[in-house]
């Protein structure tokens, strides 16, 4: 057999890597789709944005004008949570004129909401609420069993046990 015929040794990597270095190549080109020459205004939001707006809203994409980018700058995106849209459209400017003193030239012109939904996937917590025991749902069914209309009814026996599982978890004074 010719010396020819045998693969090459795979190079080894004798180092550690960043997984953010890792998935950089995977995740520039979406970010490129949504608007984002880089990850920075996505990384450091927490530090860009004023307070409280850094932990109710995150930046969803960010829009240019057509044709040439102009000095007035891009339109960003971001996504709250329910109940802030209108302090965040109110303080619009604010939050434009914080990203732009963290970059340090127009990038954001103004600010505007998305239509998407907030979602708290890599700041929220799990609920890790476990289900009650059979004997507590035993008591809140019989506490409960008078009340005659069946939503209010329902609604107290789902209090009951949240109140229930909350009260396992912390202790008493």
């Amino acid at each position: 057999m010719a010396k020819d015929d045998t693969p090459p040794e795979p190079k080894r990597r004798n180092k550690t890597l960043n997984l953010g270095d890792v998935l950089a190549g995977a995740l520039d080109p979406v970010l490129k789709k949504r608007g984002f020459a880089s990850r920075d205004i996505l990384t450091h939001w927490s530090v860009m944005a004023p307070k409280p707006y850094d932990s109710v809203a995150v930046p969803d994409k960010l829009s240019w004008p057509r044709g040439e980018k102009s000095a007035e700058g891009a339109t960003l995106v971001l996504r709250c949570v329910p109940g802030h849209a209108l302090a965040i459209q109110h303080e619009g400017q604010k939050i434009a004129a914080a990203v732009n003193r963290y970059f340090g030239y127009v990038l954001v012109g103004n600010v505007r909401l998305s239509a998407e939904r907030f979602t708290l996937s890599s700041a929220g917590k799990a609920d890790k609420t476990a289900p009650p025991s059979p004997t507590i749902v035993a008591k809140i069914g019989a506490q409960v069993a008078a009340v005659e209309d069946d939503a209010v009814r329902e609604a107290l026996r789902t209090l009951g046990h949240a109140l229930a599982s909350r009260n396992k978890d912390e202790p008493r004074q």
